[in-house]
């Protein structure tokens, strides 16, 4: 692996990354309410993903799949992906027109680092549904989409 040195740690490039991260993702992750895959296997960039959550329980999200759509520019990881949930949802940290994930109410996209991965957002957002100002929300009709 071709690596590079950035403030005295080696560096897996880009499309490295990417890899391995869709390995993982194929594999599947933890409990299996948390997944995600490329959408074009023919993007030779690897910048269009989808994630899925399954909604945690006791909360007004359990059980409900909610789908994402994360995109990584050319200079992921070093900076965070765009998230956008398809599925319609009621938090905190989306907007509400567009369910793009707002960075500077999201604190993983705020405070990103190069380690932290797409695996890690899809787990941290489905943390954020079970939180007190948006386990009991009151959501969109299930199967709405933007």
């Amino acid at each position: 692996i071709d690596t590079y040195c950035h403030k005295n740690i080696s560096v897996v490039p880009r499309n490295f990354r990417l890899l391995e991260e869709l390995e993982r993702g194929e594999k599947g992750i933890g409990d299996g309410t948390v997944s995600y895959g490329m959408d074009d296997a023919d993007d030779i960039y690897m910048r269009s993903w989808t994630g899925t959550i399954i909604g945690p329980h006791n909360t007004v999200h359990e059980g409900r799949i909610y789908q994402l759509k994360l995109f990584c520019d050319k200079d992921y990881p070093d900076r965070p992906p765009t998230v956008r949930f398809h599925s319609r949802i009621n938090m905190t940290c989306v907007n509400a027109e567009t369910g793009l994930v707002d960075q500077r109410k999201f604190s993983l996209l705020s405070n990103w680092r190069r380690e932290y991965t797409m695996e890690n957002i899809l787990i941290q957002l489905k943390k954020e549904m079970a939180t007190s100002h948006n386990r009991k929300l009151v959501q969109p009709p299930e199967g709405t989409f933007y």
